[in-house]
């Protein structure tokens, strides 16, 4: 049997899995950490040699010899993909694998990459044990040293380590890998994301000395009142010399200005192995959360008997505890929310071969975005990730490189093999052993999506020995038999409640995934939050998923576009579902990521008595008070600013409320539609954002003032002439001309003085663009609500020297479908040229919920200027609405659409009461709506969206695209998740809207 293919073997020589902590001659470069400050780090990183075969078989027996001196041979960049450096191709599944299922077997057409380079030791790394450290190699390799062949390792995203010291020498060395794509081990690397191949994390050299503090396990908890610091230090000495010697173990702890607080020694007599336990009491030290991520760096020096300084090493800790008590979690003694993400390690250009600038970037968005947790999905992520996450201030479940979702849930193949065991407990083992010291882990994550059974047990159980400072999270453990949480996947508010009732409130409930972020979406953020904060056993979720994973590729013409599943011929595949992120490929963030930094906003309005301008602020943080935050506020009439002001110190402490009285009994009231808006900023720096960044905004509406009514111009106007012809019908006034035509039944000609108003329309419409979040686009379209025909029936006119009425009967169906809705618009015109327009439909027949009801039209291309008074400035939809209040805006055509990598509907500006449209010169168009209208404008056609598969794909067409609807079906979150919620759906059998269209500004 092959060792790729056998699932006993784990690993062939690797050394022990640990926390590797670098040696350093002295405390200052201690202090810093990094690999570059240790004369005893040589990173690997940069060319290498490579080769690339369709099988292992064709590896020559000797290429470890031959291809490091090999001067002709192909290069490739470590770390990398080889797919993505134009060998093989990326591949994309979620569940199904992308090759025959018959573990633990893979093809024998088993992509092989074979890396060779050479590296240079100098004399200072004499009589030092040297290892080697792979923190990410995938799927299965070999090792060889200087010819020799050193062992294998299995676990892609998991580091390993090896001890090379018999194998080198000062001078010039060689290393060679074989990397295999496809091993038994990636039966367990199911995990949504693309296939790809190599050695994709950093490798490098660390020399530790004969004697060596090999690992440290610090648990730095709280005493039982969460005030006083518990210092709990495991230290693993180990001793190659083969002599008992006598060393001295010191501990220094400093705090974040560089200050030693605590200072203790031990002495240690080690001959070959021991772990020292010493437990110290630390006052009152500041304590770490996501709000206040203090750290601490401990220092260990290790001394010889003489005193001489053998090694210095550090590592950084923060003080906190995590446990469950009262059916909560519990983060230093308080319930805590987790306002998370799922994140994969990715990024357009290189695959999940990710930089410190890209995950320095996703931690300073999250941040900014008022995200607080980062679940590892669903795999360990780069080890400097976890590194950010204690420093910037982020809760993290820690996920094991551990999914078969292929299997099935219910599949004992796998899940319940003897031969499996220990594929799956080495693989929890090393995830553990490699990030126990970050205090931002308060949670470890078995793995994801596989059936629960008898590994996970063990997996628990060695879990629970070695640490008992965290919780532990799986999603399969549905019963919560074993886990210390309610954590289901994409459950419904109602779900939620269940669960927690059917356990009696004794776990908490944390979503691992939940609001599916799949294109344009998803439309369940304040449902889930209002759920959230009314009831204190549920803290919170995960949304799936902050990027979206595609890659940069380009068509054969050179024409870069974002791919996904399936463009690279990869088959099987599952298309865009990797698509799903709250941030764009290039990390820009996406109207989703917007919304949901305006439900997590740390400082909440409500409405107490609005006519004596009494409102209560709620501090939704957990530790902090709101003093690092300022307040504004300001009263607007029709979107205009007509009194504003700040409000007082927000020294509210976390969790509590204040009532404060805004000063409106001084502003006059008159006719107008009136907003009390309140915008939140820091008022001091923070390492993620500077002073001014907004945190959040809240807008209440006030009862004063009514809507005005419209005052019509003073001038008077020459008589209409109405020709009813029989085809079309024209009515004509001093400055305009309009046409109707009987057999389209829309408008087909419109001019002001001289100038083209509008190509063609109105006309009713039923159909969108369907988004990754339409679970009902099937139903839909099995009821061909894209396909709708519309025959116009009668057609009439009635018509005098002060206005024409033209009223158009329309049967709208589908071919060869007995339902339809019988339809009626009456526009009224006027002298003045301003035309009105009822529109009034009756369904008749089955139909599920409708995707719009509205009018689509076309207008000249060059009045692509926008503006509009309702809720923006960015995209919003009925059940996504919350990061956009009503007020005055403007924008532009092409600024209005939203580069979804898979085209869908977008841009939508909800709750309208009117919008313009105008060229650089005088031309514009004025829109008002009875009730309120949303409205969306591109150069695209919505059949252009439909039909695109890329947004490269999109020609703009030479006119706009306008979308006038009276209701749009919300997004939900149904491409995985609750679909629409029943309140944003459209069910109405019968409808009717109001428009007003106008040339002139008197509104």
């Amino acid at each position: 049997m092959n060792d790729w293919e056998n699932p006993r073997i784990t690993g062939i020589n690797c050394a022990p899995a640990r926390t590797i902590l670098l040696p350093f001659d002295c405390k200052e470069a201690a202090l810093n950490g990094t690999r570059a400050a240790s004369p005893y780090c040589k990173s690997l990183n940069g060319v290498w040699k490579f080769q690339y075969h369709r099988s292992p078989l064709q590896v020559t027996d000797d290429f470890y010899k031959t291809l490091p001196c090999q001067t002709d041979a192909d290069e490739i960049q470590v770390p990398g993909h080889w797919q993505i450096s134009g060998y093989g191709h990326p591949h994309y599944t979620n569940v199904q694998y992308p090759f025959p299922v018959c573990p633990p077997f893979i093809p024998s057409e088993n992509p092989t990459g074979c890396y060779a380079r050479t590296f240079r030791l100098d004399d200072s790394w004499s009589g030092r044990r040297i290892f080697i450290r792979f923190e990410g190699v995938d799927s299965a390799f070999y090792l060889w040293i200087n010819g020799e062949k050193v062992g294998m390792s299995k676990g892609s995203r998991l580091p390993v380590e090896f001890d090379i010291t018999s194998l080198v020498s000062p001078g010039e060395n060689t290393i060679a890998l074989q990397v295999m794509q496809w091993s038994d081990g990636s039966y367990l690397e199911d995990q949504d994301t693309w296939w790809l191949s190599g050695i994709f994390r950093d490798v490098y050299l660390a020399a530790m000395p004969e004697v060596d503090i090999a690992d440290v396990f610090v648990k730095a908890g709280l005493d039982e009142n969460y005030h006083d610091g518990v210092l709990d230090i495991s230290s693993e000495i180990k001793n190659y010399t083969g002599t008992t010697a006598e060393f001295k173990l010191i501990y220094s702890l400093l705090n974040s200005c560089g200050n030693e607080i605590f200072n203790s020694e031990e002495s240690v007599s080690v001959e070959k192995s021991k772990t020292l336990n010493s437990i110290f009491d630390i006052s009152n030290p500041s304590k770490w959360s996501a709000e206040t991520p203090n750290l601490y760096t401990l220092v260990l020096t290790l001394e010889n008997s003489s005193g001489k300084i053998v090694e210095i090493k550090s590592v950084r800790i923060g003080f906190r505890t995590v446990k469950v008590a009262g059916g909560k979690m519990l983060v230093n003694g308080k319930a805590v929310m987790m306002k998370g993400v799922n994140r994969h390690d990715v990024h357009l250009k290189t695959g999940r071969t990710v930089s410190m600038e890209a995950m320095l970037k996703d931690i300073i968005l999250m941040k900014q975005h008022n995200i607080n947790a980062v679940r590892t999905s669903h795999y360990p992520n780069r080890p400097e990730f976890y590194g950010l996450c204690d420093e910037y201030g982020l809760y993290m479940i820690a996920e094991n490189d551990l999914e078969n979702h292929g299997l099935g849930y219910e599949t004992e193949v796998i899940n319940d093999d003897p031969d499996w065991e220990g594929a799956f407990l080495n693989r929890m083992q090393r995830m553990v052993e490699a990030y126990k010291n970050h205090p931002s882990i308060i949670i470890w994550s078995l793995g994801n999506e596989l059936k629960f059974g008898p590994h996970q047990r063990k997996m628990i159980e060695w879990t629970r020995k070695r640490d008992n400072t965290r919780l532990i999270h799986f999603d399969r453990d549905l019963e919560v038999e074993c886990v210390d949480m309610i954590s289901r996947m994409y459950m419904s508010p109602e779900e939620c409640i269940k669960a927690v009732e059917d356990t009696g409130g004794k776990y908490p409930l944390i979503l691992c995934e939940y609001a599916h972020a799949m294109g344009n979406g998803p439309g369940v953020f304040k449902e889930y939050w209002d759920l959230f904060y009314k009831h204190e056993n549920m803290q919170g979720g995960f949304v799936w998923d902050w990027i979206d994973q595609g890659l940069l590729a380009k068509k054969p013409d050179g024409t870069e576009f974002i791919a996904y599943g399936g463009d690279y011929g990869d088959e099987p595949n599952d298309a865009q579902f990797l698509i799903n992120g709250l941030v764009f490929p290039d990390r820009t963030p996406s109207p989703g990521l917007t919304e949901y930094k305006q439900v997590l906003r740390p400082a909440a309005v409500e409405p107490v008595d609005m006519e004596k301008g009494i409102v209560k602020i709620t501090n939704r943080y957990d530790f902090v008070s709101l003093s690092h935050i300022s307040g504004a506020w300001n009263v607007i009439r029709n979107g205009k600013i007509i009194a504003d002001g700040s409000l007082p110190a927000l020294d509210i402490p976390a969790g509590e409320s204040r009532e404060f009285t805004i000063p409106i009994k001084e502003i006059e009231f008159s006719t107008g539609e009136y907003f009390l808006n309140f915008s939140f900023i820091l008022n001091r720096d923070f390492p993620w954002a500077k002073a001014g960044h907004k945190t959040g905004h809240d807008q209440l509406t006030l009862p004063f003032g009514k809507i005005a009514a419209k005052s019509m111009p003073a001038k008077k106007y020459p008589a209409l002439v109405t020709k009813d012809n029989k085809a079309d019908i024209r009515v004509c006034g001093e400055e305009f001309e309009m046409v109707f035509c009987k057999i389209s039944g829309t408008i087909t000609g419109w001019t002001s003085n001289g100038t083209p108003m509008l190509k063609t329309g109105p006309k009713l419409n039923f159909w969108r663009a369907p988004i990754d979040n339409d679970r009902f686009y099937t139903y839909w379209r099995d009821n061909r609500l894209n396909c709708l025909a519309h025959r116009t029936g009668e057609v009439t006119c009635e018509s005098s020297p002060d206005m024409a009425k033209i009223t158009i009967e329309s049967r709208i169906g589908a071919p060869s479908k007995l339902p339809g809705f019988n339809c009626k618009y009456i526009y009224t015109v006027t002298p003045d040229g301003k035309l009105a327009l009822e529109v009034s439909g009756v369904l008749e027949g089955e139909f599920p919920h409708l995707p719009r009801i509205g009018l689509r039209m076309e207008l000249p291309s060059d009045m692509y200027n926008v503006s509009w008074y309702g809720h923006g400035p960015g995209e919003c939809y009925a059940d996504s609405i919350q990061a956009n209040p009503v007020g005055l805006y403007s924008t532009t055509v092409g600024e209005m659409f939203t580069p979804y990598v898979f085209p869908q509907e977008n841009g939508n500006r909800q709750d309208v009461r009117w919008a313009a449209f105008g060229d650089n010169r005088d031309r514009k168009l004025f829109i008002t709506g009875e009730p309120l209208f949303h409205f969306s404008a591109h150069y695209y056609t919505q059949e252009d969206i439909e039909t695109a598969r890329h947004q490269c794909e999109l020609v703009k067409k030479d006119f706009i695209s306008l979308h006038l609807d009276h209701k749009q079906c919300g997004l939900g979150s149904g491409s995985c998740g609750p679909s629409t919620f029943e309140q944003y759906r459209i069910n109405e059998r019968k409808f009717a809207f109001k428009l007003e269209f106008s040339c002139a500004d008197y509104l």
